[in-house]
Formats: structure tokens, sequence, C-alpha cells
């Protein structure tokens, strides 16, 4: 138990994604606010710190082959996986869900209002992903590359034109930030998902689309702030250290 106190909870989830789910049903933000203790978590909620310790620990208990330790993957291995496993989904998922948010509207928003602000919330977010990604597809993830193979290799590394990583990797996480807000709003104006009793086949595929999205939202940021981010700069901080050698 002291072992996992000494840990964030994103360093929790990041060894073991199964935890995740723990966190989830606490209402724990594991993702975008990985950085925090589980007694912090637990002390601002009024939340059971023992109980949980011993729900994560129940789980680690149980070793299951079938989760990837993404831990052990090379950096650029990491950032070809979300690019293309979490990047071209959202960018799939996209224009599905604004179809179908744009048809709620129409037909249900004069009984259920909150439909036009979570469209509303909803394609800010579109927007803000669809520049953010090209921002990570564009500079940070070449820059990750660029590192892997200067440390695989062994050739001379030179910082980008934005200087350390850290300074791409603290707007990503700005920006991961804000577009988790704009989804707890979304699942807190929707209810957590649910549709209410006149909920047509559309609102009901809608909203679990929706859920679905922020469900691979977190796993996305959570790869990016828990492993890539300080993976990444740990290793500059080792090549720069070669390079003075």
């Amino acid at each position: 138990m002291e072992n996992v106190l000494e840990k964030t909870i994103g360093q929790i989830v990041a060894e073991d994604y199964r935890t995740a789910q723990i966190f989830k049903n606490y209402k724990i933000d594991f993702c975008c606010k990985g950085d925090r203790s589980i007694e912090e978590v637990a002390e601002k909620n009024k939340l059971d710190a023992t109980r949980i310790l011993q729900e994560i620990e129940s789980i680690q208990q149980h070793k299951n082959d079938e989760v990837i330790d993404f831990k052990s993957w090379p950096l650029d291995l990491l950032a070809d996986y979300i690019e293309k496993t979490h990047h071209r989904y959202v960018e799939a998922k996209i224009p599905v869900l604004k179809q179908y948010l744009d048809k709620l509207c129409k037909v249900h928003g004069s009984e259920h209002p909150e439909l036009f602000t979570i469209t509303d919330y909803f394609k800010s977010s579109a927007g803000e992903l669809a520049a953010h990604m090209k921002r990570e597809e564009l500079i940070l993830f070449p820059a990750v590359r660029k590192m892997t193979l200067a440390a695989t290799t062994g050739i001379r590394f030179t910082q980008g034109h934005f200087g350390s990583i850290e300074n791409p990797i603290q707007k990503m996480m700005e920006e991961h930030e804000t577009e988790g807000d704009r989804f707890r709003e979304i699942s807190e104006l929707s209810n957590t998902y649910t549709p209410p009793a006149d909920a047509c086949n559309t609102y009901r595929v809608t909203f679990s689309l929706l859920q679905e999205f922020e469900e691979d939202l977190h796993r996305h940021i959570h790869l990016e702030n828990n492993i890539l981010f300080p993976k990444a700069i740990q290793m500059e901080e080792q090549l720069q250290l070669l390079k003075t050698e």
C-alpha cells in the first residue's frame, strides 16, 4: 500500500490501465489531472482513501496478460500508436456526431434545450481538437521521433526551433485540460449520457457515441500526459547530458 501511496494517480494508471475504471467510479480525473496523489484527491473530495487503495491492490494482485504495457514501448512507437489509433478515431467520429447532434437539436431541442449547449460544446471541442492534433503531428511527434532516433543510433541531438520539448508539451497539457473540462460539462448536461424517457433511437445512439468519444479521449490524454510526455522530457535530459560529456 505504501508503494501506491508514493505514486501519482497518473503513474498508477500508467502501470495498470485497469485501475482507470476505479478512478472513473469515484469521478477522479486520472488523465488531465493525473499528477495528484490518492490522499490529496480523497481529502479534497471527502473520499475513503483506504477503500480506493484496497480496490487498486485487488486489481493489481490479479495479473492480466492482455493489458498492454505502454510504458515499455519506444517513444516513437507510442507516438505512432496515438496518431494512428486515437487521432484517426477523433477525425472519423467528429462528423458523425456533429450530424447526429444537429438532428437532435432540430427534432428534440424544444423539449430538451440542453441539447443546444451540448452541441455547442462538442463543436468547440471538435475544432480545438483538430488543431491540437495537427500541432502534435507536425511539431511534437516529429521531435519525439527525432529524439528516439538520436537515443538509439547515437547521432547528435539538436533541439527544435521551440527550444526544450517541455515547451510544446506544456501547451499540449493545457489544451488537454481545457477539453477535459469541456467534456465534464457535456457529461453533466447529458446526465452522464443518460437519454431521457422520450428519447428516440438516434438520441440513444448519439449519447452512446458521445460517451465512447469521451472515454477514448481520456485514454488518449492519459497515454500522452502520463507516459509519452514525462518519458520524452526524461529522454531529452539524458540526451543533453550526453552532449556535455
